[in-house]
């Protein structure tokens, strides 16, 4: 029996590594989306800026190429449309892995008394 609850007892911890990381990689996800509506929206602040027969240019691969400002402020403000309903797409990501991760300390720390007692028991025996 102390075999089989310390093999759940692995399998659980195994479990809550992994919540661990796909924490981590959701975090990384939602600070690079962070730092892409940062730079969308200084870009959107510089357009506001421009005189509205204004040259603007787009960089499509190693060319430049000549676009409208009304075209141009509409495909940033779009940009950081999506960019902001991904962000909050994380956030309920990273919510539910948090959630995911409470209940599997709480599992943890079950399994973990189980297998305390199991130990006394064996202790008390010898």
């Amino acid at each position: 029996m102390a075999e089989g609850l310390q093999k759940r007892f692995q399998n659980e911890v195994e479990k809550y590594r992994e919540l661990q990381k796909d924490g981590q990689k959701a975090i990384r996800s939602r600070q690079q989306l962070e730092a892409q509506l940062t730079e969308n929206n200084i870009v959107k602040d510089e357009l506001e800026h421009l005189e509205p027969n204004a040259n603007v240019f787009k960089l499509i691969g190693p060319a430049l190429v000549k676009q409208d400002l009304v075209e141009a402020k509409q495909t940033v403000t779009k940009r950081i449309e999506y960019i902001t309903n991904e962000i909050k797409r994380q956030e309920a990501s990273l919510k539910d892995i948090e959630k995911k991760q409470e209940t599997q300390r709480e599992s943890i720390g079950k399994l973990q008394q189980q297998v305390q007692q199991v130990q006394v028991k064996a202790a008390i025996k010898s």
